[in-house]
C-alpha cells in the first residue's frame, strides 16, 4: 500500500473519514473496486511515482490524480511487503474469483461428491486469499504453509459439511422448524467454515505476534518528515495478533451473513449483492489499520504507546 512507498512524508489515510463506519465502507469500496485490475504494469509504476512525489514533498497537496494513484497502489500492493498481491487473490476481485465457486456451489442437485468438491475449491481459494492478505511480518515457512493449507481445508471441508448433513436426522422436529434450520445451516455451515478457515491459515501471526508501531501526534510526524526516519515496530504482540485475526474471520462471516440473506434461489441476485454491497460493508466491520491502548497488550508495551498511549498495527483483510 502506499504507506510502503519512499518518502517520509505521510499521506492522507483516505478522503474518507476513517473513525465511521461508513467512511471504512466508502474506502473499502474503493479498495475492491474492480477497475483497478485493468491497470497495466506501466500504470501501476505511475501510480507509484505519483505517490512517492507527495510523499517526498514534491507535491504540494492531493489533487483527484493523487487520489486515483492512492486508490490503485492500496487496492493492489500489500502494506508489508511493497509487493503486489497476485491479481486473482486481491480484495478488488475477490468477487470476480468466487463467480465460479459461487455458481458451482449453488448447482441444483448436488449430490455428496459434488458438494465436497466445490467445499474444497471454495475452502481452497479462502485459503489462497487468506494467505495473500493477511499480516506478512510474521512469514509461513513453505511447510508451515502447505500444512496450514491441508489443515484449513480437510477443517472446513468437515464442518460445512457435517452441518449440513445434520437436519435431516433431526427427526424429533416439526416440518416447519426443519424448513427454517434447512434454510439457515448452509449460511452457518459457510460462515463457520469460513471464519476457521481464517484462524488456521494465519495461527502463525497468533503463536508467534505481528509487528506494533507507536501512534505518532502531529508534531512527531513532522519531525520524522524533516529527519526521514522510518517509524520503526516496538515489538510483536500476540495478543494484537489474536485481535486481527479474530477481526478478520468475524467481518468474513458478516461477509457471508449479508450474501446469504440476500441470496436464496437467485444467483444471479447473490452475485449482484455480493459485489455491490456484502464486500464493502464486511471488510469496513473493523479498521485495517488498528489502533489500541498499549495496556491492552503485552506487559512489555505498556510503556512503549505513543500519543495517548497508544499503539497500531495492520488487521490484514
Amino acid at each position: 500500500m502506499s504507506a510502503s512507498l519512499p518518502g517520509s512524508r505521510d499521506l492522507p489515510a483516505s478522503r474518507y473519514d476513517l473513525s465511521t463506519y461508513w467512511g471504512r465502507v466508502k474506502q473499502s469500496a474503493e479498495i475492491a473496486d474492480p477497475r483497478t485490475l485493468f491497470v497495466s504494469s506501466a500504470g501501476l509504476e505511475n501510480a507509484k511515482n505519483l505517490v512517492a512525489s507527495y510523499k517526498q514533498g514534491y507535491a504540494q497537496s492531493m489533487t483527484p490524480e493523487l487520489w486515483r494513484a492512492k486508490q490503485i497502489v492500496d487496492s493492489t500492493l500489500h502494506p508489508d511487503t511493497s509487493q503486489p498481491v497476485f491479481l486473482p487473490f486481491r480484495m478488488s476481485c475477490f468477487v470476480i474469483s468466487n463467480l465460479v465457486v459461487t455458481a458451482g456451489m449453488l448447482t441444483p442437485g448436488l449430490k455428496t461428491t459434488g458438494t465436497l468438491l466445490w467445499q474444497i475449491t471454495n475452502q481452497s481459494l479462502n485459503v489462497a486469499i487468506n494467505s495473500a492478505n493477511a499480516n506478512k511480518s510474521t512469514p509461513l515457512s513453505t511447510s508451515t504453509l502447505v500444512q496450514s493449507y491441508f489443515l484449513a481445508v480437510s477443517a472446513s471441508c468437515s464442518v460445512a459439511l457435517g452441518l449440513n448433513a445434520l437436519v435431516p436426522r433431526l427427526k424429533r422436529l416439526s416440518p416447519a422448524s426443519r424448513t427454517i434450520l434447512t434454510r439457515l445451516v448452509p449460511f452457518a455451515a459457510v460462515a463457520s467454515a469460513g471464519a476457521l478457515n481464517v484462524f488456521l491459515m494465519r495461527g502463525e501471526e497468533i503463536r508467534k505476534g505481528i509487528d506494533i508501531y507507536p501512534v505518532l501526534s502531529e508534531q512527531e510526524k513532522r519531525e520524522r518528515e524533516k529527519s526521514g526516519k522510518e517509524v520503526e515496530s516496538i515489538g510483536k504482540s500476540k495478543k494484537a495478533a489474536t485481535l486481527a485475526v479474530g477481526e478478520t474471520a468475524l467481518s468474513r462471516a458478516a461477509e457471508d451473513e449479508m450474501a446469504e440473506e440476500e441470496a436464496g434461489d437467485d444467483a444471479p441476485r447473490l452475485i449482484l449483492t455480493t459485489s455491490i454491497f456484502a464486500l464493502p460493508l464486511a471488510l469496513a466491520v473493523f479498521p485495517q489499520r488498528q489502533s489500541i491502548d498499549a495496556r491492552k497488550l503485552e506487559g512489555i508495551f505498556w510503556e512503549k504507546g505513543g500519543e495517548d498511549g497508544k499503539v497500531e498495527f495492520n488487521r490484514g483483510i
